[in-house]
């Protein structure tokens, strides 16, 4: 055996049996079970978080059905590639074509597929860590069935752990003394690939017969971090970084993950959504403009592409860590749920509903509705709330300049019923 392989590869499962926490779909009586005993597979999208096994999916099925098999990175490979794949395939049925991390394929590079996976020349399997309703085109996504990998429960890892230990000879050799493992847990995030590759990291820290502990797994993760770094498997760590450090209004931390993540080969599309997610949730009406720029980058920055899009990222990035900030938008629209949940579907107030038949103004849709418009200051109170809900106030304006206009301008007008 090459032990110069990672564990996690030395490991990878070879048959639907072998794979962990992914039940729901290779259990007994479960969808790619019946696909492979009934040796069809359809094209698909699995969508799950790093480490679930969408890989190890995609060959452990084209080895099962003894299918001709190839892989395309999407980070490295372009539609050139994709149609050499595609000429070598029409002359081998039931070709399986895998495709990584296929949300980083622009629309012309998925377009090159749609034909081929149209006419049945390929099987399609692409794998994406992102939402394929928004990274894979509706064209090619009708094409597909999508199935959710989930992380890997404490009980999973804890299993490979365990497989690790009986099945791997250099492992077994070690016969190290596991004494705690809640950190190797912990840290792994659900992730087979990283659970795997720590341990292998803490395994090389230990003399035969050592000792694992949770405090070796926490010094082993801190020295080894920039070469889990390298890997691309703190995918989620580091935007968690990089959107926390805008929320802190902190841009030279921001930048610093930007940098990472743009050196990492992350999409622009994955960076560009969150800023705009949180231009709403951590800056909202303390500063308007912030949602206008975070969607116009997301539109400039694909159109323009690396590397020169990485200065539309960085404008913006600076421009919502140098902003005010509110959540209050974000309290308020939960609050709002909240209350739905609880009250149900409360009643629309007669003078609000519509009138469009001449039965239902009878009914006294729509009476004493009055037209803000017609008003002084295109204003006139009344109750826009269903009764059970009358003077419920969801949105509490946070304390900054342009907040503090919009809380003096409602107490104006709402003062009495919200308590403004």
């Amino acid at each position: 055996m090459n032990y110069q392989v990672p564990l996690a590869e030395r490991l990878r499962p070879r048959s639907l049996d072998d794979i962990v926490g992914q039940e729901h779909l290779t259990g007994p009586g479960k969808v790619l079970r019946i696909s492979l005993e009934s040796k069809r597979i359809p094209s698909m999208i699995l969508w799950g978080p790093p480490g679930t096994g969408k890989t190890t999916l995609a060959s452990t099925l084209s080895e099962s059905l003894q299918r001709p098999f190839y892989t395309l990175s999407a980070i490295s490979s372009g539609v050139k590639d994709i149609r050499e794949v595609i000429e070598r395939s029409k002359g081998l049925p039931g070709t399986i074509l895998f495709i990584d991390e296929i949300h980083r394929f622009n629309k012309s590079q998925q377009d090159a597929l749609l034909g081929a996976v149209e006419r049945g020349w390929i099987t399609l399997i692409g794998a994406t860590t992102e939402n394929p309703s928004f990274e894979v085109n509706a064209a090619l996504l009708s094409r597909c069935q999508v199935y959710t990998l989930k992380s890997l429960e404490p009980e999973s890892l804890g299993k490979l752990l365990q497989t690790a230990a009986q099945k791997d000879e250099w492992v077994a050799s070690k016969k190290v003394i596991i004494t705690e493992h809640q950190a190797l847990l912990q840290l792994s995030g659900g992730d087979a690939r990283k659970l795997l590759n720590l341990f292998e990291l803490c395994l090389e820290q230990l003399p035969p017969g050592g000792e694992l502990t949770d405090q070796l797994v926490m010094d082993t993760a801190r020295q080894y971090i920039a070469r889990y770094d390298k890997s691309g498997e703190q995918h989620y760590d580091i935007i968690s970084a990089f959107i926390k450090s805008i929320r802190g209004s902190d841009p030279n931390a921001a930048l610093y993950w930007l940098a990472r993540m743009i050196e990492g080969g992350e999409s622009i599309s994955f960076i560009a959504r969150r800023m705009i997610i949180l231009a709403s949730e951590d800056i909202g009406n303390a500063n308007p403009t912030a949602l206008i720029l975070a969607n116009n980058t997301f539109e400039a920055a694909e159109k323009i592409g690396y590397p020169e899009a990485r200065i539309i990222l960085s404008q913006c990035a600076i421009y919502l860590a140098s902003s005010p900030k509110s959540n209050a938008a974000y309290v308020a629209i939960d609050q709002a749920l909240d209350s739905v949940r609880q009250t149900g579907d409360a009643s629309v107030p007669l003078h609000l509903r519509n009138a469009p038949t001449a039965l239902m103004k009878k009914e006294g849709y729509g009476k004493d509705y009055q037209y803000a418009h017609a008003h002084p200051g295109h204003f006139i109170e009344q109750e826009f709330l269903p009764e059970i809900l009358s003077g419920t106030r969801f949105y509490d304006p946070a304390k900054n300049p342009r907040e503090e206009e919009i809380r003096q301008w409602l107490k104006n007008r709402w003062g009495n019923k919200y308590n403004y």
